[in-house]
């Protein structure tokens, strides 16, 4: 007789289901050129106001939800991004970064979006963090490194801090704690699916974000 099949586990699941999602966003025009270090350093800095916006929505639902029984377990302050980024922009930018700084409209509908799961649906913003916090953990760090080598940051420092996550001295040891708890997700099957077509929605939100970015450093274009 045959073995019954054996459920994959959550984590597997959530990353083959967004794997084309994730493949158009990580090949976008705008991160070729970015990675392949044909674009000017205020190409960078644009991205990086970007990705501001972004988790100022991620993290200021965070403590909110820090005892949610399904959101709750993965909030971490080590992985806590919004001071990096702004070191980071003030090295880039100036002390006074802030003015006149805006969202593009895809980031605007990202960062809405972000900040509508934390406040009603703490298992879709479990989607959003761990399509932001492991694409920060994993290829962020491709990402550190091609900028410290063609704009010639210092080795984890300013105008990279974002990807240094000093309190994680274990990132893989870490990954796999974080696929522990996607694995034990306070969830049933249905609203795990919905999970996952989250996920696909994160990731497209951050495709349209490198369209737009793309759209306004058009290298490949000319």
């Amino acid at each position: 007789m045959d073995a019954p099949a054996t459920a994959a586990p959550f984590s597997t699941m959530i990353r083959t289901a967004s794997h084309e999602e994730h493949t158009e966003a990580e090949t976008s025009t705008f991160m070729r050129d970015l990675l392949g270090g044909r674009l000017r350093v205020d190409a960078y800095a644009r991205y990086t106001e970007q990705l501001w916006f972004v988790y100022r929505a991620l993290e200021g639902g965070a403590d909110a939800l820090r005892s949610d029984p399904v959101a709750g377990p993965f909030i971490q302050s080590e992985l806590m991004r919004t001071a990096e980024l702004e070191r980071d922009l003030a090295h880039l930018r100036g002390a006074d970064w802030r003015e006149g700084m805006e969202p593009l409209p895809a980031t605007a509908v990202y960062a809405d979006r972000v900040a509508e799961c934390a406040r009603t649906w703490p298992a879709g913003y479990i989607a959003h963090h761990y399509t932001r916090y492991l694409g920060d953990l994993s290829g962020g760090q491709v990402i550190r490194d091609r900028a410290e080598r063609t704009w010639g940051f210092a080795r984890k420092g300013d105008g990279v801090r974002f990807y240094v996550f000093e309190e994680i001295p274990d990132p893989a040891s870490f990954k796999r704690g974080y696929h522990d708890l996607l694995d034990a997700v306070n969830a049933d099957d249905p609203e795990k699916q919905r999970i996952v077509d989250e996920c696909k929605r994160a990731f497209s939100l951050n495709t349209a974000v490198f369209r737009e970015l793309g759209e306004a450093f058009p290298l490949s274009a000319r």
